[in-house]
């Protein structure tokens, strides 16, 4: 069924472990389109491997859920706003029921392209089922094209959509599952203080179980792993080495007893996605940067030593209780050259505010649902 005004032909709604070395070449620092290849020393739970992250000519990247719905600001012409996103997908007819929904969470489909192949990554699925397919639909969204999930930590705000997305995402694979890669910490309950001394606890996001039953195949390890012919890389766990970035102060989990709570405020499933584009460099998705968005980016400088950085994607929380380290990441954010900075979901409109006045309003462009990102 089509959304009435949309589109009559509307889809129905439905410490670092990788120890990279440079391929051979000359030994200093080299732009990507100078290093085809790099090589990475992959450690997995069974057995050490080599393998390549090889380059890709381009991406596409397409905000599925985002805090943030924003058609109406300028942004730079490698940026495609809502609305004609969703023309292109069928709008017919400007209407509030055409319109994407803005939620407090963050899920983007990444698409990777080198020569004739395309490969597509799910990466998060928002804070609720709804607003997957809602904003699915709108978008023209092919879910039968995503070729693996990766589900950056345990948040709602990130995985409350993953069961929708994955029963979209299989209506198309004939009961293939689809891998879905998580990290082992996930899954423990979790929780924030109020005031009194109270915990409030945090929605458990679904079980590797409930995740196969839905379509998933399920891959839970914290080593760093290649994703689809070497396109895609996925981080192990994120070096904490910055002082001011203390992770998430009071987030408390239960611990192995199931019982009793324990601080955690370093979050340490959280991971990061990246991908190394021809003649650009490597960009780093990273989707709520509990680990701190410098120790996210240092990190990936360590394990691509012999390509830029090109561009950071997502939320880079340093809202609430962050905003008091504003001026530091700002600060340091300088030192890796970034040509693009897309600040996301749980930045905040202050740090916003201090990208564009260090770096300009043509290197920082705010995300916002819908909008397709083309580096």
């Amino acid at each position: 069924m089509a959304v009435p005004g949309c589109g009559a032909g509307a889809p129905a709604p439905a410490a670092c472990e990788c120890r990279p070395t440079a391929a051979a070449g000359p030994s200093q620092s080299v732009a990507a389109q100078d290093a085809p290849s790099l090589v990475f020393r992959v450690l997995s739970v069974v057995r050490e491997a080599t393998v390549t992250l090889e380059p890709v000519d381009r991406i596409e990247v397409q905000v599925l859920i985002d805090n943030v719905t924003d058609s109406l600001s300028s942004v730079p012409g490698t940026v495609t706003l809502e609305w004609p996103a969703l023309m292109k997908a069928g709008m017919n007819e400007m209407a509030g029921s055409c319109q994407c929904c803005a939620n407090h969470g963050l899920s983007l489909v990444i698409n990777a392209y080198r020569a004739n192949v395309r490969h597509t990554v799910l990466f998060d699925a928002g804070p609720v089922e709804f607003a997957v397919e809602y904003n699915g639909l709108r978008l023209g969204i092919d879910f039968g094209a995503i070729e693996a999930v990766v589900l950056s930590h345990g948040h709602w705000d990130h995985a409350g959509g993953l069961p929708k997305a994955l029963d979209l995402i299989g209506k198309s694979r004939k009961g293939v599952p689809v891998p879905c890669y998580l990290h082992p910490g996930m899954f423990r309950q979790r929780a924030l203080p109020l005031p009194g001394g109270r915990l409030l606890p945090i929605r458990k996001i679904a079980a590797p179980e409930e995740l196969a039953a839905r379509g998933a195949a399920p891959i839970a390890t914290t080593k760093p792993q290649i994703l689809l012919d070497r396109m895609f890389y996925l981080s192990g766990e994120i070096p904490r080495v910055t002082p001011y970035e203390k992770g998430f102060p009071g987030h408390m989990q239960r611990g192995e007893d199931g019982e009793t709570w324990e601080p955690d405020p370093l979050i340490i499933d959280e991971r990061f996605l990246a991908v190394l584009v021809r003649q650009k460099g490597v960009v780093v998705f990273t989707a709520c940067s509990h680990a701190g968005v410098v120790n996210v980016l240092r990190h990936a400088r360590t394990c691509f030593p012999e390509a830029r950085l090109h561009a950071v994607m997502g939320g880079l929380h340093l809202a609430g209780g962050n905003e008091k380290i504003i001026a530091e990441t700002v600060r340091d954010l300088d030192e890796f050259g970034l040509s693009l900075v897309v600040p996301a979901h749980c930045t905040g409109w202050r740090a916003v505010n201090a990208l564009v006045s260090k770096f300009g309003d043509e290197a920082v462009v705010p995300s916002a649902v819908g909008r397709i990102f083309s580096i």
